[in-house]
This record gives C-alpha cells, sequence and structure tokens, in this order.
C-alpha cells in the first residue's frame, strides 16, 4: 500500500516540492519549483513553503530540506541563505505558516537517505560520501548505512577558500568552466576527502548530478565515484522519508 508524504526540498537557489511514496521513492506528482526568494529571509521561504502546500492541497505532514546545519528543526548556520536563519527554529516557522506538521533537516543529509535508501548507494556498507553539487557543495556521509548527520564537508579549505567557492556547480557556472577544467577542481576537493575520511564511494548528487556524463569520465580521484540515481529529486525524496519516519 502506498505511503505518500509531501517532500520540500529548499535550496539557495530553487525550492521545489512533490508528493512521494515513501515505499517506492517514486515521486506521486509532478514536482513544482519556485526560485528562492533574494534575500532568503526566514518570512520569505515559508511563504514559499506554504505556496507549496496550497500548490498540491496538501493535508498530511511535511518533511523539508534546508542548506543548513539542522538540530532538532532549528537551524545553527546560513552558507547560503540569509543570516537572519541562524537560530531560527524551521521546523516550527514551517508548521505555523502551513498549518501542518513538518519535519526539518539538512538538505544533503536528506539528498543522502534518499540515495542511500533508494538510489546508488543501495546496499552499500562501508564508508559512504554523498556529495551533492549545486549552488554549494553540501555532504551526507554514512557509515554502515547510518547517517552522521551535518557533517558539512563543503566549507573544508581549499587552497585558502571554502571548497564551494572553487567546486561548486554555480561556480562553474558563473566561471565559465569546460567540463575538464570543472573536474579538475572536483578531483581536488575528493582527494581532500579522501586524505581525511578514505570513503569506500562516493555519489554525486545536486544540480551537476544531471549532467554528470560530462565531468565524471575525467575524473582521477583513487576513491570510487559515480552519480547519484535520484539525481536532481533526492532532496524530495529524502524529506518526504524524514516525514514518514518521524
Amino acid at each position: 500500500m502506498a505511503k505518500i508524504r509531501l517532500g520540500i526540498d529548499i535550496g539557495g537557489t530553487g525550492i521545489k516540492g512533490a508528493p512521494v511514496d515513501v515505499t517506492t521513492g517514486k515521486l506521486a506528482a509532478e514536482r513544482h519549483r519556485v526560485l528562492t526568494p533574494q534575500p532568503a529571509t526566514p518570512d520569505a521561504v515559508s511563504a514559499v513553503v506554504r505556496e507549496l502546500v496550497e500548490h498540491f492541497e496538501w493535508k498530511g505532514t511535511i518533511g523539508a530540506t534546508f542548506p543548513a546545519v539542522v538540530k532538532a528543526g532549528v537551524v545553527h548556520s546560513a552558507a547560503n541563505v540569509d543570516e537572519s536563519w541562524i537560530g531560527t527554529d524551521a521546523a516550527g516557522l514551517f508548521a505555523e505558516t502551513s498549518g501542518r506538521t513538518v519535519t526539518v533537516m539538512n538538505d544533503a543529509g536528506a539528498a543522502g537517505v534518499a540515495e542511500m535508501r533508494f538510489g546508488a548507494g543501495r546496499g552499500h556498507e562501508g564508508v559512504v560520501m554523498v556529495v551533492t553539487l549545486g549552488t554549494g557543495i553540501g555532504t551526507a556521509l554514512f557509515v554502515n548505512g547510518t547517517l552522521v548527520p551535518n557533517t558539512e564537508l563543503g566549507h573544508i579549505e581549499i587552497r585558502g577558500r571554502d571548497a564551494e567557492e572553487r567546486a561548486s556547480d554555480a561556480v562553474r557556472e558563473r566561471e565559465d568552466l569546460s567540463w575538464k577544467q570543472y573536474a579538475k577542481r572536483v578531483d581536488e576537493y575528493l582527494d581532500a576527502i579522501q586524505r581525511l575520511l578514505w570513503p569506500d564511494l562516493v555519489i554525486i548528487g545536486g544540480g551537476a548530478s544531471k549532467k554528470a556524463d560530462k565531468f565524471l569520465p575525467y575524473l582521477t580521484s583513487a576513491v570510487e565515484v559515480v552519480a547519484a540515481q535520484l539525481l536532481n529529486d533526492a532532496g524530495i525524496v529524502g524529506a518526504a522519508l524524514a516525514a514518514g519516519d518521524e
């Protein structure tokens, strides 16, 4: 029997949502996407969450991702959203705005949970890392299938700068890098991760995963690297799973 939850994936560029069958990981309706408001303040983002809930005429529980460290629904960082989010109870705010019960978790963590259950990480033991390349770099670290929450390894230092300031998909577009040039930067990032954690598998997700065939063949990192199977829908699916678990 299908179990449907609404998943909402909040990113620095876009906010998208869809009902998800959490027993299969498949979207139960076409996803709806809205540009992330600028500035991405709590009031502005929560208004978009309400818009998505109304778009789907949703009455049940909701799961939402957020591009920050999230503990018990409270935001503790703000790399790609307005700094006024720090200290905000996102779960409480979204629940108040939408009139529904809302579970909130880190965006890369949610995408990783979806990939481990339904995608490229399914059945993999050991150390698996999901790296989302989008507006920034998100990471989700799994040890024998268990998520280590809020790793935020997109902010390790590479050449004196945040890694995401050199190797995010947004940087590739902004600097008009060729795919070979971009692969070199991703390689550099993965080599740094390899020296720190020695993962058995790295799964590349986020917006860049839609064009993984353009740059993955150029990678030379020693770690096994594969493209996410749920592509950029992984965050929506992971958010819905979080709501289901709740």
